[in-house]
């Protein structure tokens, strides 16, 4: 891979990707100040901003290496700060906050997809990167929606089935967010190789999903033009 071919990938990547990351996070905030809890407010994290929610190694450079790679799409921003005590009703709020998230992804995906119909009214070179760039922005968000709410805490979903389940499991759900992580890990590095032994696809790739979406809108062109 030569160095055009390195920036035209960047050129592609970065803008979905930080718009991505930054809607979901603010997303928390926001939610969190209009809930009872402006800690995120106060600290500069309601913002547009990608600045104020990047961490160099989990948004930038682990997800470079790993789209470069053509593997696993794995990395993490700063976390928003909620003081969930400071909520109006601690547990319903706690699942609208930890919804937040991935529900402005749902929507960024919802967005570029609709966007898609403005491809054949564009210039060919243009296009090609506009293309690109949406098919990659319903890629991240739709990724990171799904990622982010299986049930396991510190994760998005985690939070939302703490809030909702019976008391006495969700204590039980709780104390598995020391371990969420290591778990979150194990999971992404036996789900495919589990996969390979049931004869079915379980690897979260990046390839493989954004080839089926380029598949479909290469269809899509063909039939507008």
């Amino acid at each position: 891979m030569n160095i055009d071919d390195i920036l035209f990938l960047a050129s592609i990547w970065v803008i979905p990707v930080l718009l991505a990351i930054t809607m979901h996070e603010a997303a928390h905030g926001w939610a969190a100040s209009k809930l009872g809890d402006d800690t995120a407010l106060r600290m500069g994290r309601v913002t547009f901003n990608p600045l104020a929610h990047i961490d160099l190694f989990g948004t930038i450079i682990l997800p470079a290496i790993l789209i470069s790679a053509g593997g696993i799409l794995f990395g993490w921003a700063k976390p928003v700060p909620v003081n969930f005590g400071r909520l109006g009703r601690p547990r319903r709020d706690m699942v609208l906050v930890a919804a937040a998230g991935p529900a402005i992804n749902i929507g960024l995906a919802i967005v570029s997809a609709l966007a898609l119909h403005l491809l054949p009214f564009v210039g060919p070179t243009f296009g090609e990167w506009l293309g690109r760039n949406l098919i990659n922005s319903i890629n991240i968000n739709l990724l990171l929606a799904i990622f982010n709410m299986m049930p396991l805490p510190p994760l998005d979903g985690g939070r939302v089935a703490v809030g909702i389940l019976p008391r006495p499991l969700a204590i039980q759900l709780a104390r598995l967010e020391r371990y969420g992580l290591f778990i979150l890990i194990g999971l992404i590095f036996i789900l495919p190789i589990l996969g390979r032994q049931l004869g079915t696809d379980l690897n979260i790739s990046v390839g493989s999903f954004s080839d089926r979406l380029s598949s479909c809108v290469g269809c899509y062109c063909m039939a507008s033009a």
